[in-house]
């Protein structure tokens, strides 16, 4: 009987050891299924190059074709901010076109190497537009982005002092001065404007 006694408490010993191991097993196993329901994978290198080619012809580069298959995969107009923002974030250097480098860099820093991820950070790239000094970086790689060598319109001092036109001046033109260092082609919209507004 004593022998028994002993065998049922070292049971329970053993029993209450094995609770102790299932406890940190299912807390551990907890702690990984959690991981996987919040979706949270790695990033890997390969998998985004993999991605990368789907887009490309054999020049290794994301064209215009390629690119307007990129836009339908992940839901978004070619004209949409988010596209802009996405180049300026790659730093591209061509309208319409992303190079592999380009890629990786900017899809390894925005940590997307599928269509889902790229999707989930929408409102990230979005909020950038709000910060003023990311907004104005934007707006400033949007110049030479967007650069036809054709047409030569605008220049990139013009460019900039759009941006702080539209800042500064009240919408209806009353504190614009007339004698501050705006550039012709403002001085110019402003008469522009002013004429109509009094027609």
């Amino acid at each position: 009987m004593p022998v028994k006694k002993k065998r049922k408490s070292s049971g329970q010993a053993g029993d209450e050891a094995g609770l102790k191991k299932c406890k940190i097993t299912s807390y551990c196993r907890s702690q990984a299924s959690s991981k996987v329901i919040s979706g949270e994978e790695h990033f890997s290198r390969k998998k985004c190059l993999a991605w990368f080619y789907e887009y490309t012809g054999e020049d290794e580069i994301v064209g215009p074709e390629g690119m307007e298959k990129f836009c339908e995969d992940i839901g978004v107009e070619p004209e949409n901010i988010i596209m802009l923002v996405l180049a300026w974030k790659l730093e591209a250097e061509s309208m319409g076109f992303f190079t592999k480098e380009e890629w990786l860099k900017g899809m390894t820093s925005l940590q997307c190497d599928c269509t889902e991820k790229l999707q989930s950070k929408f409102d990230f790239l979005r909020s950038q537009l709000n910060d003023i000094s990311t907004f104005k970086n934007i707006y400033r790689y949007a110049f030479d982005f967007a650069r036809q060598s054709k047409y030569r319109v605008i220049n990139k001092d013009q460019w900039y002092n759009v941006l702080e036109f539209s800042r500064t001046v009240h919408a209806d033109l009353s504190n614009y001065d007339e004698d501050g260092a705006w550039p012709v082609l403002l001085d110019e919209f402003v008469e522009w404007q002013k004429v109509r507004q009094a027609s």
